[in-house]
């Protein structure tokens, strides 16, 4: 457990995806199996432990800890895990130190009745930082800023095997990986193929900017819109049928309406998107808020099926009835797509159009004027490119709309995680308008990235100089019409929602600049923000 503690704490401090990758893969050849398996179960949260809550942690730290220290301390750190790692009266001399095996073994094994005693004699005989990172391992906390896909390109690494191999085995790989392992250290053969309808890695683009345009030679590509969704992969084979997001990500427990529209053995690339149900003889797009409510559930409750049905809008066809097509030329696999969607085998389908190209100037004005506000840009692939997994370059791009900006000011900052823990880097922002008191401020978004390392260390200290309340790791900063600081902020789009008390939820907000020359009160209206709001929304 300690190996796998020190190795949390070294990727949390490591901000170069190189250097995260080299970390990991220095794990792995040091580390024996099982251990190493189960860390990298954890790190791409496939380890679900269910023996185990927070609240349970916190029922033992305070039958050990006067229970009022330990709120003041919790409340000042903002963290649990890192709270009780500290504050914990652990036992000297302890001559066993369970390994990250014999963890994740017992609480397999137990009941939620057993484990707090077991928790708690883990707690005593490990350090500060094993227990930090046993807290996390055991609630499901591990956000360590290493995403699923780093850590298959680090085994990709490790192994000298191309990282697509290790993606499209993925799901049918079982934690602790021992034969995966094996194959990346020479000691057998590549795993066989054990999940039917694998994933396979997409194809992704290269943003069109200004410099790029004379090298793109028009008529050599197709173009079509970019829609304003989450793109995913259905796959259906041997009845076996499922949805993945563009990382591989498993989602077909979110999805049951869609999938249950599929009746044809195909691996389809396209756009997840809600469509109006009232709206029965063409696919109307709903805001992406909508979508967003589907996101990341367990259960999907009859009524959120009906109000928000799922549909794809379908961009590439990889695979049909037992043949790979990613070999063949795009505007082939178009054909193909076209040929199977007019069969109508899949009712929750619809073919993304070709849209006319014949100048960056007319491509220009259907950039800016699409015809749906759930069109964020255009896309361009060249006819004869081969789906090849990653980025290839020059094979396609992708040309968004410019993103919107609005002057907001500061309301509240956030503890952040890992590196930033120490800082206040999570900030909501407000916009002004009318009350009944007269001016005031009313939150819009939240932004965590956009600025500079030394552009946050000159927000934190704005923070803790400026605060006037504190809700645990949550500080609310003055903001009135003479003082505060303001942001600008550029964000995708906008749309209606019930559950902000704006009533609106911004897509894509990040921190474009610091706006500190900017007196607080020329900061931004609500009303300009509705005024961007789609005429459909």
């Amino acid at each position: 457990m300690n190996r796998f503690a020190a190795l949390l704490e070294s990727l949390i401090y490591t901000p170069s995806r190189n250097g995260k990758i080299r970390l990991l893969t220095e794990y792995f050849a040091s580390t024996p199996d099982p251990d190493r398996g189960w860390a990298v179960a954890a790190m791409t949260r496939d380890l679900d432990i269910k023996s185990v809550k927070p609240a349970m942690i916190k029922t033992l730290v305070e039958e050990r800890v006067d229970p009022v220290l330990f709120g003041l301390s919790y409340d000042y750190v903002g963290d649990l895990a890192e709270t009780v790692s500290l504050i914990w009266p652990g036992q000297e001399q302890r001559n066993y130190i369970p390994t990250l095996t014999d963890i994740v073994e017992t609480l397999g094994e137990i009941s939620r009745q057993e484990a707090p005693s077991v928790v708690a004699d883990w707690f005593d005989a490990l350090s500060p930082p094993a227990r930090w990172a046993l807290i996390k391992l055991i609630t499901g906390g591990l956000r360590i800023g290493v995403a699923a896909r780093l850590v298959k390109l680090a085994l990709a690494e490790f192994g000298g095997q191309p990282v697509q191999d290790i993606e499209e085995l993925w799901h049918g790989l079982e934690a602790p990986y021992r034969d995966l392992f094996a194959w990346l250290e020479g000691r057998s053969p590549r795993p066989a193929q054990a999940a039917k309808a694998p994933f396979r890695p997409v194809m992704l683009a290269h943003p069109v900017e200004e410099k790029d345009q004379p090298k793109i030679d028009l008529t050599e590509m197709m173009a079509e819109w970019k829609w304003d969704g989450i793109r995913v992969q259905t796959v259906v084979e041997d009845g076996v049928k499922r949805l993945y997001t563009r990382t591989g990500d498993d989602i077909s427990g979110t999805f049951p309406d869609l999938l249950a529209s599929l009746n044809e053995e195909v691996a389809i690339d396209g756009e997840l998107l809600i469509f109006d149900p009232a709206i029965t003889d063409r696919f109307v797009v709903r805001p992406f808020n909508d979508l967003q409510q589907r996101l990341n559930r367990k259960v999907v409750s009859k009524k959120l099926l009906e109000e928000s049905p799922a549909f794809i809008r379908a961009y590439d066809l990889l695979w049909a009835r037992g043949e790979d097509l990613r070999p063949l030329p795009f505007s082939a696999r178009r054909a193909h797509l076209e040929e199977i969607s007019q069969q109508g085998a899949f009712p929750r389908l619809d073919l993304s159009p070709v849209i006319p190209l014949s100048s960056w100037e007319a491509l220009a004005d259907l950039r800016a004027n699409p015809p749906e506000d759930a069109i964020e840009g255009v896309m361009l692939k060249r006819a004869d490119a081969p789906y090849v997994p990653g980025r290839p370059k020059g094979q396609w791009w992708k040309w968004k709309r410019e993103p919107f900006l609005v002057d907001a000011v500061l309301m509240y900052a956030q503890r952040g995680h890992g590196k930033r823990s120490s800082f206040y880097s999570d900030y909501t922002f407000g916009v002004w308008r009318t009350g009944k008191d007269g001016e005031e401020l009313v939150p819009v978004g939240k932004a965590y990235h956009g600025f500079t390392d030394l552009e946050l260390k000159k927000i934190d200290k704005f923070v803790r100089d400026h605060t006037i309340d504190r809700f645990g790791p949550v500080r609310a900063v003055r903001a009135t019409r003479e003082e505060g600081l303001v942001f600008e902020v550029a964000f995708e789009g906008l749309q209606r929602s019930s559950r902000h008390k704006s009533g609106i939820a911004m897509r894509f907000p990040r921190i474009n600049r610091l706006r500190w020359d900017k007196p607080t009160a020329e900061a931004d209206r609500l009303e300009t923000l509705e005024a961007m709001l789609p005429a459909t929304a």
